[in-house]
């Protein structure tokens, strides 16, 4: 039982001796070692910073066009589906497909006999009207009728002129004609055939000139404006661009996307373009000739505004440190952005490695310089 007891208290002795001896020996050595590893080695207090390394370029000048992108569809100047306003039989079509009408030609003829008849008929009634009016004019003058029967005579040609402008009405409508200068398209009915009021006959554009509709973010509307030019590139014809001028701005802004309605207009005397084509719109707001550029992912933002990491001359000429300065940013492209405010052509920015810059003045090390912005 007393064996059991010992050990432990051997143990527990050991265990204090070797922590007793450890703490003589450091404070042993401590004692021992030389003053110059004191703090007056340190100087200040503090080690030199070491450079940080970074990637930058410097500030280029070129010409930046200040636009915006955006697709839209091409259609007529003037389009339209030619329909019947009467039923009726087509019995005759004065027009092919695919040709060039003009304004206020004939193009179908309904059956009109009935119509023409009528017509004939009124005639006949406005004759007879206008005889006996003035037979009364006459006898009126000798006093023969009284001025009642001449009042009802002029009452009866009024009615018989309304009733021949009716008939003649009547019959036009079985006549469809051109409202205007264009190319008919392909017809969907033929002679013989019996069309209800409303029947699509043929449609019907006018394409030397063409507009192309498009939209662009509210935030252009004050900027786009009628006469502006207008590129327009369509996938129908690769590798060509047309020009066109804004014709009108839409008032109303959409609620559901935000956007604007732009309507340009491109001279078509070839007849290349046709209306629903797909267009690639690039409208123009104005041309920078030197637009000071840098690479976008030489912009740090922070809070609402932007900054970029400047490399200035040292103390001793022979290296270079960091500066924070607030820039003003205009025209951004893919890879660029202009700097309106804040820096000069020339000027070095930092592109890699902001985040290791904490405060301005630190010592900076360039790993690549003068790369190109990317483009």
């Amino acid at each position: 039982m007393a064996s059991k007891i010992l050990y432990p208290v051997i143990a527990a002795v050991g265990i204090a001796a070797a922590s007793g001896a450890a703490w003589w020996f450091q404070n042993r050595s401590t004692a021992n070692a030389p003053a110059s590893a004191g703090p007056v080695a340190r100087g200040n207090g503090a080690e030199p910073s070491r450079p940080v390394t970074v990637e930058a370029v410097r500030v280029q000048v070129m010409k930046l066009t200040d636009d915006a992108q955006s697709v839209g569809s091409l259609r007529s100047r003037q389009s339209v589906m030619l329909r019947p306003e009467v039923s009726g039989r087509v019995v005759r079509l004065n027009f092919k497909d695919g040709e060039r009408v003009r304004k206020g030609q004939l193009l179908v003829q309904f059956d009109d006999q009935l119509q023409q008849a009528q017509v004939k008929q009124s005639q006949a009634e406005l004759s007879i009207a206008r005889a006996n009016h003035k037979r009364n004019e006459e006898l009126l003058a000798q006093n023969f009728v009284s001025q009642r029967s001449l009042d009802e005579s002029a009452a009866n040609l009024e009615v018989a002129q309304a009733k021949l402008a009716l008939a003649q009405a009547t019959a036009e409508r079985l006549r469809i004609i051109a409202p205007f200068d264009g190319i008919a398209g392909i017809r969907n009915v033929n002679v013989g055939d019996y069309l209800k009021d409303g029947t699509d006959i043929v449609n019907l554009e006018d394409i030397d000139t063409v507009y192309v509709d498009y939209r662009l973010p509210e935030r252009y509307q004050t900027q786009v404006k009628a006469g502006q030019r207008v590129t327009v590139e369509l996938d129908a014809l690769p590798g060509r661009s047309f020009e066109a001028r804004v014709q009108a701005v839409d008032p109303l802004i959409d609620a559901n996307g935000r956007s604007i309605g732009v309507r340009a207009s491109i001279p078509n005397q070839k007849l290349q373009l046709r209306p629903g084509m797909f267009a690639r719109v690039s409208t123009l707001f104005g041309v920078r000739e030197r637009a000071r550029v840098v690479p976008e992912e030489a912009i740090v933002p922070q809070g609402g505004r932007q900054f970029v990491i400047k490399l200035v001359p040292g103390p001793d000429n022979d290296t270079l440190v960091s500066r924070r300065v607030e820039v003003k940013v205009g025209i951004r492209r893919p890879g660029q952005v202009e700097i309106v405010e804040g820096l000069q052509e020339g000027d070095t920015v930092v592109t890699a490695g902001q985040q290791r810059l904490q405060r301005d003045g630190s010592p900076v090390k360039v790993l690549e310089l003068n790369r190109p912005a990317a483009g």
